[in-house]
């Protein structure tokens, strides 16, 4: 309803565009202009309902795409993203795409099973695996909205994600630079940034993530249970997740991130 009164605004706002820039000085007219399409586009984002399963990687949700999978906008933006870095010699490849429940699940009992053979205590374990890896269940990588990029157009190194691989003299710095200027304008925003004050995952520059489908995506899934989806007899170490603990989780790890995308 909201987003149906907002097009009633614009639409009689539009129509009447010459009475308005009559009484209106230039600059206030752009901007009622602005706010209008703002609240439109807002509106249009919440409009699409996604299932629990869904939201959480065990649903039927429509990719495309043969190794890496995405969202069907998604794909169609990244392709038109990675067609023009290629005027600057940078070959954006996607390195992960769309993650299963399933596929979560086993990186991150690989991860714990990892930590615990070098020593760890679960819980010490636990909050190891999640300076970088999600909750099952927990994902971005879930909603096919997610993208870890490299240039291909460089030799691949042996540590492939890691954060020095972006900085000023590392192999992926050319992308960095061109995705910092350039990647808005395709829809593709940084999650994790290297923001200071940031809490959760630590920084990762590789990740961008689809603003028009993930941000209302993350406000459907905060209204989960979460606890309650996390909770899996095949999750290792899940019995050591309190509510304190996923409280922290959400607020920390889910929620500490690029604002644009809250």
């Amino acid at each position: 309803m909201v987003s149906i009164f907002i097009v009633f605004l614009a639409y009689n706002f539009i129509n009447n565009m010459k009475y308005f820039s009559d009484k209106l000085s230039s600059n206030l007219f752009k901007l009622v202009l602005l706010i209008l399409l703002f609240l439109f586009n807002n509106g249009v984002e919440a409009q699409h309902k996604y299932s629990k399963k869904t939201l959480i990687g065990k649903g039927d949700l429509k990719l495309v795409g043969t190794k890496i999978k995405l969202q069907k906008e998604v794909f169609e933006h990244f392709k038109k993203m990675q067609k023009e870095a290629l005027k600057s010699g940078i070959k954006i490849q996607i390195v992960s795409g769309y993650r299963s429940y399933q596929r979560q699940l086993q990186i991150w009992n690989n991860k714990y099973d990892k930590y615990i053979l070098e020593g760890f205590s679960p819980k010490e374990t636990i909050y190891k695996i999640i300076e970088y890896t999600t909750i099952p269940g927990t994902s971005r990588h879930h909603w096919g909205t997610e993208i870890d990029i490299i240039d291909a157009n460089v030799k691949m190194p042996a540590n492939l994600l890691s954060a020095t691989n972006y900085n000023k003299k590392g192999i992926y710095n050319n992308l960095k630079k061109w995705m910092d200027v350039n990647s808005e304008k395709f829809g593709f925003y940084l999650v994790y940034n290297n923001n200071s004050s940031r809490k959760g995952f630590k920084y990762e520059p590789w990740h961008y993530s689809y603003k028009k489908l993930s941000k209302p995506m993350l406000k459907q899934f905060l209204k989960l249970n979460i606890l309650q989806s996390v909770r899996n007899l095949n999750l290792k170490g899940s019995l050591f997740f309190s509510n304190k603990f996923v409280d922290n989780y959400v607020n920390k790890n889910m929620l500490d991130i690029n604002f644009i995308l809250k």
